[in-house]
């Protein structure tokens, strides 16, 4: 199973709450905590993974707090995942070359790394924006949001080719 881990899954919640608020004034870790019913210290924590990596700002004292560093619309759902978690790749031949001893002999290296790079799109043409909508649009802006094609080729032998677009057409 693919899956995120709750440290991740709570920063885009984080993100997402901020991202709802209009006013854009820095919010304390604690307000934060409590409006997505976090412990605090674990909210802490990942509010300032989140601001030394440059996705939110953080301001100190008083009137201090926490708020996105750039409009929802410019924060992929990739690059949140991407810093709170590490690299999107399905396996480790996907991150790069020479991180697993196999590779050189694998038969289904190509196809998981060429999958890797479809999910990464979809994840990339995803927003924080689009997640607070609950419907994504994508950082196109178009309606439908990202969708995977899958494009074959017409004789035997060709390379099949997955790629992520803003509408689904049949091949």
């Amino acid at each position: 199973m693919f899956r995120l881990s709750k440290a991740t899954d709570y920063g885009i919640v984080l993100m997402a709450q901020l991202a709802q608020d209009p006013t854009d004034a820095p919010r304390g870790a604690r307000e934060l905590a409590e409006c997505v019913e976090l412990p605090v210290p674990m909210a802490s924590k990942i509010l300032k993974a989140l601001a030394r990596e440059g996705l939110l700002d953080s301001q100190r004292g008083s009137k201090g707090g926490y708020r996105l560093a750039r409009p929802p619309e410019d924060l992929s759902v990739s690059e949140m995942i991407r810093v709170l978690e590490g690299p999107v790749a399905l396996t480790d031949c996907a991150i790069g070359p020479a991180l697993c001893e196999h590779e050189t002999m694998c038969a289904v290296r190509e196809p998981w790394q060429m999958i890797s790079r479809v999910v990464e799109q979809a994840l990339s043409d995803m927003t924080l924006a689009d997640l607070v909508r609950g419907r994504p649009t994508g950082r196109s802006g178009e309606g439908s949001g990202p969708t995977l094609q899958i494009h074959r080729g017409e004789e035997r032998g060709d390379e099949e080719r997955a790629s992520v677009g803003a509408e689904a057409r049949r091949v």
